[in-house]
Order: C-alpha cells, then structure tokens, then sequence
C-alpha cells in the first residue's frame, strides 16, 4: 500500500465534560463546552499550552500543567482513483484514551497513548463526497502519569492506500538469516491469492546491486528468502540501509500489480554469549542513555528532526545506544538511529498491574497487552537499530508469583512475534524489596491525602518520605543518596525477590545495582546482565567492569538528557533560578547529562571520558558565584559543573574545578601559573581542584606515567563586553524541517557569559515560532509565548519552516539594551535527503 501523509488540514479544541452516558452523544453535546476549533498541522502536543496551576491533580509529575479532552477534526475528499481501494488510517501516538470516528461511525478506542493503531475506513468513507474523521483524546483523569505525557495527536498519522488485493501496512518483515553470505527472509502479510515479488537494492562495495525473488501467495503471509552476496552489512559505524520493494499481482494479470509496499532495512545479526552481546558476530558493549519521549521546549511533539536531534547529540556525548523510557518510541526515532547508527532498547510501559499512580494503564494493561506488544514489534521489526525489546521499569510485579508469570508470558510471545532479539526488564532490585516490605506502595487513599493541598506542608524529610509510588522512592533516593540505593540492591533479599523474574527473561536488567553485578556473575552463570539505569558517576567503573565481563553486555545512564515533568528529581539548583525547593513552579526533572535544551553539561564530558569516546582532558566549573552555598540535593546528579571559566565578577571566590581524563595524572595552571598536579584515582577518570577565581585562561594538561603530555585542554574567561547573539545550529534551514537558534549572551569573541542574563523578545520571519525557552528546571514561563528569560546567561528558539517555503527565514532577538538578527538561506530539499 501506498502512504501519504495525512497531517495537514486539521482543526482542534478542547472537549468540556458532560454526564451524558452515550459515547456518541457525549462527544457531540460537550463540544459545545469547549473552544472555538484552531487550525492545526500534526504533530500536535494539546498539554503544552495548557495552564500551569499549582492546583493541578497531576501536580509536579506533569510540571504542574492542568490536563483536558480534546477533539482533532479533519475533512478530507479523495480521488475518483480511489474508487473501490483499500484505505487505512495509521494513528502513530493519541495520547490517551483515544476515540477515533469516521463520518459518524465509531471506528475504535485505544487505551494505551504510545501505541501506534491502524483504522481500516474502507466502508465509511466515500469518493464522491466529503468526508469527515473526528478524534478524541481523553487527558482529563490526572494523574495518569508519572511525567510529562503531552496529550493529543502528538505523533503524526498517515492514510494508507491499496487495492482490494493488498499487503497490509506494517506487516512486512524483513530478518537477517546470515550474514555470509548475506540471507534475508522476507515475510509479507497480505490477502491471499496471486503472486508475490520482491526487488532488493543493496548496497555492496561495488555500487547498488538489484536482487529479485518471487513466491505463489497461497495463505495470508508469505515468506520469500533473498540471498545478497556483497551486500554491505549495518552496524553503528556503517549504518547501511537497504531497500525493498514488493508487489502483488493477481495470477492472471502478472503485469499489473495490485499493490506495492516499500520497506528500509539493514542487514545484521544479534546474539548472546559468553562472549558477550554479539552484532554481526562482533562484541559490542552497549553504552547507553535513557530519554524520554518528550522534546524540551516542544513538548511531546515527535517532529522527525526533533528526534533525530536527540538522536545525533547523545552519539556526540559518548552513546552508542539509547533506552526509549518508558514506552514504544517513535517511527521517526527510529528511522533517525536506522541513519545515524545509534542502537536502541525499546521499552513497553511504565507500570503493569500495580498502579503508580490513580489513572495510568494499569488498570488496562492485562487486557491490551498482547496487542500493544505486536504493535511495537511491527514498528519496530525491520529497523536494525532495535536490538532488544524491554518489557517494562521498575514493576514491583515482577517480585510476586502472579508478576513473574506475567514477565514469563510476555517474553514468550515477544519471542512467538521475533526470535530476533533478546527480551529484558529494567528492575530496581532495592525497590523490589522496599515494595514487598510495603513501603512506598501506590494506594489511591494515600495519594488523595498527599495531594491534598489544604494539608499544610513543610517540605521536610517526613513529608518527602510518607509520598506514594515512585515520589517515595525519588524522594528517598534524593534524602539518602545514591550509594544508598547501590548498597541496599546488595542485600540477600533483593536477589530472592528478582531472581525468578530475571530467570525469565534473556537478558536481567539491573537499574542501580552496579555492586551486585560481579557477585550475581558469578552465582547465575549463564545470567547476561544489563545496567538499565545507572548513574552518571559510575560510568567509568561501568566500563572497567564490562571489558573485563562479557556477560555484563551494557548501561544505560539516568538520563541522557532532561525531560518535561517529575520535577526537580536531578536537581542541583540555587535561589536565584530555584526560590523554592519544591513545589509549583518546577517544571523539569533536571536529570540529564544534557540540558533542556540539548547543551551538554560537565557530566556529559565526563561520560565522553569515561566510556571512552576519547582520553581528554575536560574542565568543567561549579557555579563560582554559589561557592559553598546550599542547593537541592539529588542522587543522580553526579556534579553541576559547566565547561566555562567565564564567572566574572567573581573574583577572590573560592572556583571548584573539575578535570576528566584518561591518564596517569593531570597538571591546571592559571594564566601559566601551576595551580596543582594530581594523580588520577584508579577507579576513575576524574580529579578535583580548588583556586581562587581570577580572569585569564585556565588549561589543564593530562600527563602518562612519564610525565610526558598527552592531551591538553584550557577554558578562557569572557572580558567586560556584553553581546546577544542568535546563532542556528546549522547554516540552511530545510522545506518542512526545524531550525535550532541558540541565543547568548557572549563578549566580542563569542565567549559565553553564564552570569549575563535577561528577558528576550523573540521575531520571527519567514517561519512559525514553534518553542522558545530556557534550560531552568524551575520557570513559570510558557515556551509558546514570544518571549523567555535566559539560564546562566542561554535560552533557545525552535522554528518550523513551512513547506513550501521562502528563499530565507529571519530570527530577531533583543532584550532592553542589546538586539541581534540572524537569517538562514531555506532548501527546498527535505532535511532527511540531505
């Protein structure tokens, strides 16, 4: 079947709330309830311009935004050619609840937000009149998350046109056989009858090659085997994609056919052994992320270059793979790992039967689960960046006999749906006990009472530790520290309550049990074990240990970096961006290696050490002017340091500084004045230093066991000149594609000034102003308005350019003293062709 997109022409609006019991008759009588429709174009994230009300149900997990129902019209005519054809609608993500209706005719609910579905509209809809499809996205049960969702047609959908003779969308298969010589089985469902053929274009050493096979259809799936000699093989350093085409032809018109599908895949191999997680017969130590689905200032919008920007800066920062959490991710994710090499674990869901809180899937999850895990197979099956699927985080269940059967029943049929990747789970084996043990359950009548806000509140230690579900756990994590949590996953209970569910699964997923990991080695020998979250500061024991053990295959760092919602979780923040430690106002969860806005922060260059991407050295600063001072404490934040000398004005205050480096020592001088030298400890890549804060360049060299100078690195502070700049993050801008421009305030040189900060009014030209905002984990702004404060001394603006588009777009920026303007040539050419 044939695509197109289908997400231009839209209307939306809020839906109000009714008691009218008929669905049909609800959804018609509350739209008189709601707004007046708004012209939209999909993705559409319908949460973000909500109000932020310290009075909203889902509190901090949202970052404090109210929820609601909303309703997406769209009419449509279609083609006399289409007369008699196949036509399915393809929702990629309705985040939640959602209703879809075809010209009056309820065509289907889906629970589950982050689950793609298909609607077959072939008997409703008409080719000789216009047609109507109405979607309804219900957000108003919060909380029903434990971070920011977004809500709406957040991800885009497609129409998908065919014969009445068809192969249906997302059911080719494509699975590598061997790799030499290369073999593909290629599996297609469509209706039977007729012939099927497949045409390969692979890529080999010698140019692109044809290769062409065809089968009898004579059931509802068919499968046909392509040998590809040459064809070159796909792995993180050549992501080599290939492309398939089928067509299906009736047997007694062998030259016209039916209907054609067009498929991309890579050709490569997954294995587990004692040699240790194997791609293309190669040992590959996963060193990985977690993000979540929301993007920064967008929100939860999936604009593919959106995504394949997260993709491109978590390679940048040391990743070779990343953790979808926790959900299916999306199409265009994973198109942009398939381009960009980047290895993926795609998870199922946050909770199973056990809520986390009052409205999540829970409640739904046993009766949709087999369907939602076919539908993440089918996204995801010929996309060789997926290598392994996860069926949840942090479910408690899997510590009760009734959750290890569940762990059981589930890996099987992902293995019955693909025998091409292993299965794991990312369980917190510390929290599996403290759950067993009762605390920190997950009851309605405990969150009620905590979310009550006329109990008076004082923030303190008590109040932090009688929160429900994953609050307590967050909060316990951030009072005691993370070698808390680490030492606690070591005593023997913890391994009672996981082993049975690990047992069940191919690959045990540890989060924060980094000192169980040799002991468990050697007790469970044939166990792979995974660190499905960690922490930043055990990145580079991590990788000591994983080159010295095969069977612990890789990691994967809480977080790659910061998301919307569960506020405040990583924060390390003063009073001057933080006035209050708690509560409204926060809106970001501060766990990232890299900022809101995609900046990476000291840490993300200690994980480029420490996982070896390169030796070093790095410097990175602590807030010069907060020297000493009290911030909110965190267990996942390793450091707050930023890669900037720049703290002017603060001169004769005591500067903390960091240096990461592989090497034997590391020597810091000041303006060519030795500051010190000391030896890096053994266990890991990082040394600290303390000097007075003075102007100048600030250079660290990274010294061998001789002495001898093997990596240099050096920080220069800014002068007295203040300058705003707007700078993109590329030189074109692209037909329907996303622009990031970075606004800063810098010297004459272009050096950032951490400490200059302001209100920044933006102007846009020639594009829609999509985001605007800042990195601060509490702001009380909107990123839709046109305006933004900045964070240590940065904000970022987020332009779409339409398509068709002008010859250039403009970006105006200016604050009470300063103005700057930037204009970038536009390319007709899709980004994703470049």
């Amino acid at each position: 079947m044939r695509v197109m997109s289908f997400n231009d022409g839209w209307k939306w609006r809020h839906v109000g709330q009714t008691d009218v019991a008929d669905p049909r008759t609800s959804i018609r009588k509350s739209a008189q309830y709601g707004k007046e429709f708004q012209e939209v174009e999909l993705p559409h994230d319908a949460m973000i311009g909500e109000p932020r009300t310290p009075d909203a149900p889902s509190a901090g997990t949202s970052g404090w935004f109210e929820g609601a129902d909303y309703e997406y019209v769209k009419d449509f005519s279609l083609d006399g050619a289409d007369e008699g054809k196949t036509l399915v609608l393809e929702f990629e993500g309705v985040y939640r609840d959602a209703e879809v209706w075809v010209n009056d005719t309820k065509m289907t609910t889906l629970p589950y937000g982050y689950t793609g579905f298909f609607v077959d509209v072939t008997d409703v809809v008409s080719t000789s009149e216009v047609n109507e499809v109405r979607v309804i996205a219900h957000n108003s049960d919060q909380p029903n998350s434990r971070w920011y969702s977004g809500a709406g047609i957040y991800r885009p959908v497609n129409l998908w046109v065919g014969g009445k003779h068809h192969i249906y969308p997302d059911q080719v298969h494509i699975a590598t056989e061997s790799i030499d010589p290369p073999i593909v089985a290629i599996t297609a469902r469509s209706t039977p009858g007729g012939r099927l053929t497949a045409i390969v274009e692979a890529e080999t050493e010698s140019g692109t090659r044809t290769f062409t096979t065809s089968a009898d259809v004579t059931s509802d799936r068919t499968t046909l085997r392509l040998t590809l000699p040459g064809a070159k093989l796909w792995s993180p350093e050549t992501p080599v994609i290939h492309q398939c085409s089928l067509r299906l032809v009736s047997a007694n018109d062998e030259d016209r056919a039916d209907d054609e599908a067009f498929v991309s895949f890579g050709i490569r191999t997954v294995a587990l052994s004692d040699k240790g997680f194997l791609l293309n017969g190669r040992r590959v130590i996963l060193q990985g992320a977690c993000i979540h689905h929301d993007n920064g200032l967008l929100g939860a919008c999936a604009y593919p270059d959106a995504e394949e920007r997260k993709v491109r800066l978590m390679q940048e920062n040391g990743y070779n793979a990343i953790r979808s959490a926790h959900n299916p991710c999306s199409k265009a994710m994973l198109d942009a790992c398939d381009r960009l090499g980047m290895l993926v674990l795609d998870e199922y869901a946050d909770q199973w039967y056990i809520h986390k809180t009052k409205y999540d899937y829970a409640n739904r999850l046993e009766d949709y689960w087999r369907a939602d895990l076919e539908a993440m197979v089918n996204k995801d099956f010929n996309h060789p960046s997926v290598i392994m699927y996860s069926l949840g985080n942090e479910v408690a269940e899997t510590a009760q006999k009734r959750g290890v059967a569940l762990t059981r029943n589930m890996t099987r049929y992902l293995h019955s749906l693909d025998q091409t990747r292993p299965v794991t789970c990312g369980i917190n084996i510390f929290f599996n006990f403290l759950s067993f043990m009762g605390l920190g359950v997950y009851s309605d009548k405990k969150a009620e009472r905590e979310g009550d806000t006329r109990r008076p509140k004082n923030d303190g230690v008590f109040e932090k530790l009688t929160a429900v579900g994953s609050e307590f756990y967050n909060n316990l994590a951030g009072i005691a520290g993370a070698d808390f949590m680490k030492a606690g996953a070591t005593l023997p209970p913890c391994d009672v309550l996981t082993r049975d569910a690990f047992a069940e699964l191919d690959v045990a997923g540890y989060n924060y049990g980094i000192r169980r990991y040799q002991r468990d080695l050697k007790k469970y020998p044939h166990r792979f074990i995974l660190g499905t979250e960690t922490f930043c500061g055990d990145a580079y024991r991590f990788r000591e240990e994983a080159k010295r053990s095969p069977r612990l295959i890789g990691d994967f760092v809480w977080a790659g970096i910061d998301h919307l919602g569960e506020v405040g979780v990583g924060a390390w923040e003063y009073r001057d961006y933080a006035p209050k430690d708690t509560g409204f106002g926060w809106l970001t969860s501060a766990q990232g290696r890299l900022d809101l806005t995609g900046k990476p922060l000291g840490e993300a260059l200690y994980t480029r050490v420490a996982l070896e991407l390169d030796p070093g050295p790095y410097i990175a600063v602590r807030p010069v002017n907060h020297t000493g001072e009290r911030h909110t404490p965190s267990a996942w934040r390793m450091s707050n340091a930023r890669p900037t000398w720049s703290w002017n004005g603060c001169e004769g205050k005591k500067a903390e500084i960091e240096v990461y480096a592989r090497a034997a020592s590391v020597a810091l001088t000041l303006n060519g004045k030795t500051i010190g030298r000391k030896v890096i400890p053994k266990n890991d890549c990082k040394v600290t230093f303390t000097c007075d804060w003075q102007p100048g360049t600030l250079s660290a060299i990274a010294l061998d066991e001789r002495g001898r100078t093997i990596g240099k690195c050096s920080l220069t502070s800014a002068s007295d000149t203040v300058e705003l700049r707007a700078e993109p993050e590329e030189e074109i801008a692209y037909s329907g594609g996303l622009c990031y421009v970075r606004l800063r305030y810098t010297d004459e040189k272009g050096e950032g000034k951490p400490l200059e900060d302001g209100h920044l009014k933006v102007a846009v030209e020639g594009a829609e102003l999509v985001g605007l905002g800042n990195a601060s984990p509490f702001n009380l702004g909107s990123f839709l308005s046109d305006s933004t404060a900045t964070y240590f001394g940065e904000a970022m603006a987020v332009l779409r350019v339409p398509s068709p588009a002008g010859e250039k777009i403009t970006v105006s920026v200016s604050d009470n003293l300063r103005s700057a303007e930037v204009s970038l040539p536009v390319s007709s050419q899709k980004k994703a062709e470049r």
